[in-house]
Formats: structure tokens, C-alpha cells, sequence
């Protein structure tokens, strides 16, 4: 079985941000990256996918040349190859261009099985994974806890509100979005490691133009700002003007 991996370059979240001159994104040279933490999980199920049921797992990503390195992770992890589609703005696209940029190379690979993970640490919109499906014309399904293949088809676990979860059957080939945890993730090894050096990276040009449908145009840190109230008077007057105070200012409380 051939499995894709879609996986992502995020800045740590320990990193210190700074906003770049443009005022639209953060300085790329002040920040530390690592791999999503949902795409790390479609990782190891689809290393786990591969134990079960043989063949290969590619690993694909869209973004600029750092990128590389968070492709030679997955590969010391025990992805067989990987591509890479290279373009300094897909760092900061939208989910409808990082899709179309992953649609041609996924493709062109024939896979049988298509993970994502359920959305990124950084913008978080969960919409790569079911706009990638619909450029490739795939069945699809979202927030997956657990999966079994078996006889051309996938058996898969979503996790619905409240505790509830849902079975669906899809046909193969299909796209599932990873949920974090559905597993325990595996690190690479020094022979993993060792062995990634010599695994093919494939570097594949973004579709020229790109279908942009949104950008962003402004960023900003967030303010600061606190206000401390004394009250003063009897106790039941501190207690009716505090009461006031929630009512009107704070917008917390309101008439019965």
C-alpha cells in the first residue's frame, strides 16, 4: 500500500515571535521550527499502516528551502522518500494554495492512502485536508482516532462532540486528517538518522500562479492591559456598586 503524508513546518511554541518589516508575518530568521504536532501523529499511523500492510510511505510538504530539514525528520523517522514542493510564500498561504500545490505531486504518486493532520499549530483553519481531497476527487474523512484497512477499504473512527464517536467505511484510495493522540509517537534513531541521508528528497515547483483566495494583511502583538478597582464604603455598598460593576462594565452578569 502506498501512503502520502502531509506534514508541516511550524515554529516551536516555545519560540519568541517578532513581526517582519512588512507587518504581515513573523521574522523568519528569529524563529525555531519543528513538525506539527497533528501531522506527527499521521505520521506514525501511517509508518504503523505500513508495518501492518506493507508498501511505502511518502512524505510531502509545501514550503520554503528550511523545509528540507523537517523532511529529512520524517525520513530518520522511517518515511521511504519524500517531496518536497519548494516556494518561499507557501509558508504563509492559505489552505486553498498549499492544497493545489500538494494536489499535482500526490497525483502524479498513485497512492492508495492520503494522511493529513487534523490542522496546523500555526493557523489552525483544519481545511488543507478536505480541500486536498476534493482536488483530488478522493473520499474523505475528518478528526480519525482509528483505522483499519482491509480489501480495498478503510474502516476509520471519528470523534464526534460530547465523548461521542462515529465508524465510517470509505473506498480506497481516500484522505483521512489525523486527531493527536490517536497514537504513541515514535523519534528517529541514529540509524534512522544515518539512513535519511540517503533517502530521495524530490523538490517539485509550486503551481505558478497561485489560486489565492485570502492573505494576510496585518499582524500585531497582543496588548496588555489590566485596571485594579478599589471599592470602597459599607459592605453592602462595596457589595451593590461591585454588583453594578459586573453588570454594566463587565458585561458578566445581567437581569434576571
Amino acid at each position: 500500500m502506498q501512503i502520502a503524508v502531509c506534514i508541516k513546518q511550524v515554529v516551536t511554541r516555545e519560540a519568541q515571535l517578532r513581526i517582519d518589516e512588512g507587518r504581515a508575518w513573523i521574522r523568519d530568521q528569529d524563529a525555531s521550527y519543528e513538525m506539527n504536532e497533528p501531522d506527527a501523529y499521521a505520521l506514525e499511523e501511517a509508518l504503523r499502516l505500513r508495518e501492518r500492510h506493507g508498501g511505502d510511505v511518502v512524505a510531502c510538504s509545501a514550503g520554503p528551502a528550511r523545509v528540507g530539514q523537517l523532511l529529512r525528520e520524517a525520513l530518520a523517522r522511517g518515511a521511504d522518500r519524500a517531496i518536497h514542493v519548494e516556494g518561499d510564500d507557501l509558508a504563509r498561504a492559505d489552505a486553498l494554495t498549499v492544497a493545489g500545490a500538494l494536489a499535482g505531486p500526490l497525483r502524479e504518486a498513485g497512492v492508495d492512502l492520503v494522511l493529513t493532520g487534523l490542522q496546523s499549530d500555526d493557523q489552525g483553519f483544519g481545511q488543507v485536508g478536505v480541500i486536498l481531497a476534493e482536488l483530488l476527487g478522493l473520499p474523505s474523512a475528518t478528526i480519525i482516532m482509528d483505522v483499519e484497512v482491509s480489501d480495498g477499504a478503510a474502516r476509520v473512527k471519528r470523534e464526534l462532540e460530547n465523548g461521542w464517536f462515529q465508524w465510517v467505511a470509505l473506498p480506497l484510495p481516500a484522505l483521512l486528517t489525523i486527531q493527536s493522540g490517536i497514537n504513541q509517537l515514535r523519534y528517529a534513531t541514529l540509524k534512522g538518522i544515518m539512513a535519511a541521508k540517503k533517502k530521495e528528497i524530490r523538490k517539485v515547483a509550486p503551481p505558478a500562479p497561485p489560486d489565492t483566495r485570502q492573505r494576510i494583511t496585518g499582524l500585531r502583538v497582543p496588548e496588555r492591559a489590566k485596571q485594579t478597582h478599589f471599592l470602597e464604603g459599607t459592605p453592602a455598598e462595596t457589595a451593590r456598586e461591585l454588583v453594578r460593576r459586573l453588570r454594566e462594565d463587565a458585561r458578566v452578569l445581567r437581569e434576571d
